[in-house]
């Protein structure tokens, strides 16, 4: 340990610290453009530069360590001044359409011409005239609002280890690219969005739904149901100025009925579906020689990832649709011929919280007859901006439930909204189906939290079950690495593609704080603890929609509309 002093107050720090590590945890804001909490520092916006005696020159404090006796100055005259002056810099040549940009009221260089007092401009540079790539079925990229910080470039690469993007031409001419410079639909891009979570302007963002589900809405002629995934419920109140991890469920199934919406359904539900049939599943692949190990198919950005990289490993995937796409099965099936409802004449609208499940709403696998499972994908954001769009309250409105005959959920299948809850579900009712008994301990701790991969040995039965439970596709190209090598002690793995999980979805509120994605967490868990049903097993909901429709778990018919195929992307830019 050693002291120092920030603005004549004496503080404490580790020896090798970085200086905005030391400032953050003492509450001195210094802003910043390219830093990305959790990689190496590049140094490279020089937004966090500070004054420290006895250097002539200002140092980014992401980048410099400190030593002890140090004296800082974070916010002198020159240090401000620096600030603003990249300010004004970037904002010569970046485009002027604040009021119809995405990220307008969010957007981190506005909140910094706001701080700095930069209400003038003083430089004027070229205006790059740039293409705005639109044919990304989840993602918009407008090249000209980009301002070089390179977070979506790192954590595209060394997060996610896809490499989408990277930095391309040189020197004036350097911009943010894809291979060839091609658009992100023929890129690797695994349609993830987490670059949209980091970018601080609107360079990268959601592709829009709004317009298209207010038509369908507006449409007579239309029957328009809604569902919503299980960790949007604990993330939407943020867009409202709640603080994090607060449920609004209630309230935003109110919400969804006033928008319009003829039926809202809980994704829950369809999760605890999936554990049901995933179960099944991996019951059978462990008695009768399946492909192990088994590994989830509920994230689509992860089932891409494994298409493009590891073609091979395909048999391993669980042959499960998602919970959306389950919901939406079973509501163009089952639903709309229970109500009368042509299907063509049904539309389908979900809440997610990832910019993936666009993509995968569109993939060809996902449409029979012509007709998609699932025909609109909002994100959480885009949710928010309805509800705001109508004058709703979303604070004050009366709480509702969701409707029959897919309302009805365990708290297993909210689970599925942090990394190891899919794990964690699927094993309570796995241990079920083995032994026609319950799990003494429903709640399985080595597989919770936000660790970016966690291993356990789960006892079922006669059987020891090896399972693994990643987050962050860094992490689980290791593991497969390591399972191509000839690792065999694991036999489940949970995949999800975005560090944390489903709360951490690239369709989410943008705050990427680590205290933020862990109360979005715990929120999930303190619903399971407190909540009677908590096994997918015991829902009696599902339980009516296997006698009525489906039959059993992994029959015949549930197969059918419930499972599905992917395919090797040997060329990734397909």
């Amino acid at each position: 340990m050693c002291q120092i002093e920030i603005n004549g107050r004496v503080a404490e720090a580790k020896i090798g610290e970085t200086l905005l590590e030391v400032l953050r945890r003492e509450g001195v804001k210094v802003p910043t453009l390219c830093n990305v909490e959790g990689l190496n520092p590049t140094g490279a916006c020089r937004m966090c530069v500070v004054e420290v005696e006895g250097r002539g020159n200002l140092v980014p404090s992401c980048a410099f360590p400190v030593s002890d006796g140090m004296k800082i100055s974070t916010h002198s005259a020159k240090a401000v001044q620096a600030r603003k002056t990249i300010v004004e810099l970037l904002l010569s040549s970046h485009p002027d359409d604040c009021n119809y940009c995405a990220r307008n009221g969010n957007c981190e260089l506005q909140t910094l011409a706001a701080e700095l007092g930069v209400r003038q401009r003083r430089y004027k540079g070229e205006r790059k005239k740039m293409k705005v790539d639109v044919a990304n079925p989840s993602l918009v990229r407008d090249p000209e609002k980009c301002i070089l910080c390179g977070r979506c470039v790192r954590v595209c690469e060394e997060i996610q280890n896809v490499g989408a993007i990277d930095f391309i031409g040189r020197g004036a001419d350097s911009t943010v690219g894809t291979s060839f410079d091609e658009g992100l639909n023929v890129s690797s891009c695994i349609n993830c969005g987490q670059c949209s979570l980091v970018c601080p302007t609107g360079a990268l963002v959601e592709k829009r739904n709004v317009e298209d589900v207010m038509a369908a809405l507006a449409d007579p002629r239309k029957y328009v149901v809604v569902q919503h995934a299980p960790s949007v419920s604990v993330t939407l109140a943020e867009e409202f100025g709640v603080k994090p991890g607060t449920d609004i469920d209630k309230e935003m199934v109110a919400a969804l009925r006033r928008l319009g919406f003829d039926r809202v359904f809980d994704t829950s539900f369809s999760a605890d579906l999936t554990i049901m049939e995933e179960a099944s599943e991996l019951v059978s692949r462990l008695t009768h020689g399946g492909t192990l190990p088994m590994m989830t198919s509920c994230s689509p950005g992860w089932i891409k990832f494994v298409e493009q990289y590891y073609p091979e490993m395909i048999p391993n995937l669980s042959t499960c649709k998602s919970p959306q796409q389950m919901m939406g099965a079973i509501i163009k099936s089952f639903f709309a011929r229970r109500e009368g409802l042509d299907p063509k004449d049904v539309v389908s609208v979900s809440i997610m919280p990832c910019t993936a499940k666009k993509f995968e709403a569109s993939r060809n696998e996902m449409i029979v007859d012509d007709i998609p499972d699932v025909d609109f994908v909002l994100t959480t954001r885009e949710l928010a901006q309805l509800i705001k769009m109508h004058g709703i309250d979303i604070e004050n409105i009366p709480g509702e439930t969701a409707d029959n005959p897919f309302g009805e959920r365990s708290s297993a299948g909210k689970l599925f909204g942090g990394s190891g809850g899919v794990m964690e579900a699927a094993l309570r009712t796995a241990y079920h189906m083995v032994t026609s008994e319950e799990l003494t301990d429903l709640k399985i701790p080595a597989v919770r939290g936000s660790k970016g991969r966690k291993e356990a040995r789960i006892q079922v039965g006669d059987l020891e079950l090896g399972v693994a439970v990643v987050s962050g596709l860094a992490n689980a190209r290791k593991l497969l690495d390591e399972i191509k090598e000839g690792r065999n002690d694991i036999h489940f793995i949970e995949v999800m593609t975005c560090p944390g999980g489903c709360v951490s979805g690239g369709g989410q509120p943008i705050n990427l704080s680590p205290d933020t994605v862990r109360q979005r967490q715990k929120a999930l868990y303190r619903l399971d603890q407190e909540e009677t049903l908590r096994t997918s097993h015991q829902n009696p909901a599902v339980h009516r929609l296997y006698k009525e429709f489906l039959g059993t778990p992994n029959g015949e018919k549930s197969h059918r509309l419930l499972h599905t195929s992917y395919v090797a992307r040997t060329d990734v830019l397909k």
